[in-house]
Formats: structure tokens, sequence, C-alpha cells
């Protein structure tokens, strides 16, 4: 039983063998499949139609995806850390929507989340260069964190106050019939969205609107540059920490590179 458990493992979890590598070509095929069956079944006509094929490849699928969850639970050498990791609730979330359809209709829909599920094209054909890359805007979110949340406070005092500044000038006859509608009035003006379902009627409020207008369009390149200047900053580091020889990631406390044995300066 070990030794099977052993070769699904090189199969299921791996990508360097032709078995693999076919295992999870025909799963990313599998995924795409499903999902293009979720969005077509979302058409009234064809889902009027065709019901009962939706049914059944629907069904179909989310057995299919079970099997090869509770497959990846059985033959990992440790199944909590598949389980809680970013793919393996993604796995699971992926199928749970059918089963909670029994219950509440219309969440199978939830099963679009399968197409998360191809971020496994990356491990797939190996594009290492993507994968660093994703880490990187990640690991800039991340030491960027504290900055956008201070931005974000701020914007939300900012908010609040104009909101009730807003609902003293404008009023209730306005449209501005409470201070929570006109926060978000001041919100949706200043992320330049504008709806227009409210919109300020009176000189004074115009007058108000226009400088948070002004004043959107420069709100909303503080968060772009900070992370902006994190990923540069980042980049900067990983450039700093790669091996002449090789190019392969290296530790500044290693004296030879681990892929390559060059000598580091």
């Amino acid at each position: 039983m070990s030794q099977i458990r052993k070769k699904l493992y090189k199969i299921i979890f791996g990508t360097d063998t032709k078995l693999g590598r076919l295992f999870d070509i025909i799963l990313l095929w599998a995924i795409l499949f499903s999902i293009t069956v979720v969005i077509f079944e979302s058409l009234k006509t064809l889902r009027s139609e065709y019901y009962v094929f939706f049914l059944y490849a629907e069904w179909g699928f989310t057995i299919l995806f079970t099997i090869e969850y509770f497959t990846r639970i059985w033959i990992s050498p440790k199944p909590f850390k598949y389980i809680f990791s970013f793919l393996g609730l993604v796995d699971l979330l992926s199928i749970v929507p059918t089963y909670i359809s029994l219950i509440l209709t219309g969440s199978h829909y939830l099963m679009i989340i399968r197409a998360i599920r191809l971020l496994r094209v990356f491990r797939i054909f190996k594009i290492n260069y993507f994968t660093n890359q994703g880490e990187l805007i990640i690991l800039a979110l991340k030491t960027s964190f504290r900055k956008i949340g201070v931005f974000l406070f701020a914007i939300l005092n900012i908010v609040v106050i104009i909101g009730a500044i807003m609902y003293v000038v404008e009023g209730e006859a306005n449209g501005f019939d409470s201070i929570p509608r006109s926060i978000y009035w001041a919100i949706v003006t200043i992320t330049t969205v504008g709806y227009g379902d409210i919109s300020p009627q009176t000189p004074l409020g115009q007058f108000i609107s226009s400088i948070i207008m002004i004043m959107g369009y420069a709100i909303i390149a503080v968060p772009t540059g900070i992370v902006s200047a994190e990923i540069t900053k980042q980049n900067y580091k990983t450039e700093e920490l790669k091996c002449e020889n090789c190019k392969s990631i290296i530790d500044l406390k290693d004296k030879f590179c681990a892929n390559c044995g060059y000598m580091l300066s």
C-alpha cells in the first residue's frame, strides 16, 4: 500500500515524470471544462434547454474533483499541511458549492473559484520567472501593508468628515438624507467612480464636490506609488542576491552558490 501511495504521490504532486505532467494537464482541462459549464449554465436560454446536461456535468466534475481532493489527502506525507495550504483550501472550496446547492439554491455558481486552480499551470510548465514575479508582488504588498493601512485610515476620516459636511450643506431634500448615505457619496466621488445616483444641487455643495474630485486623482496615486516603490525595492534586493554565474537566488551568509558551487564574492 505504501508503494502505491508513493507512486500516486509522484504522479499527483510531481511534474518531473511523464505521468505526473499528463495528470496535471488533464486536470487543467477538466477545470477549464467545468468552469465553462458553470458560465454557460448561467445563461437562461441554455439553462432551460440543456438543464439535464448541465446537472450531470456539474455533478460529474464535482465527484471527480472530490475523489482527487481526498486522494491528495491520503497520499500526502503531511495531510494537514496540504489541507491548510493555499492550494488545498482552494481545492476544497472548489467542490463544496455543489454540495451546498442541495440546501442553498444557486450556490453552485461559486464553483467558478475553480479558476484559481489554474495557477498550477505555472508549476506544470515550470514557468519559474512568473512564479518569482508573483512572489515579489506578494512580498511588496506585505511590506507596504502598514503604509497603506495608515493611508486608508486617513481616507476614512476624510470621507466621514466630508459626508457630514455634505449632509449639512445639501440636506434631505437633495438626496443626502443621512450621514451614512452622504459618506457613501463621498467615497464614490473621491474614488472618481461617480455613479450619479446622488448629486449635489446647491452651489456650495457643487464647489465642495469639485474639490473632492480633484483630490481623488491625487489620492488614487498614493497606494499605487507605495506598492510600486516596494516592488522596486524588493526587485533590487532580489537582484543583489543572485549568483553571478547561474543567476539563482543565494543567501548572503553563503560562501558558495548552492546551485552551481560558484565562489561568491
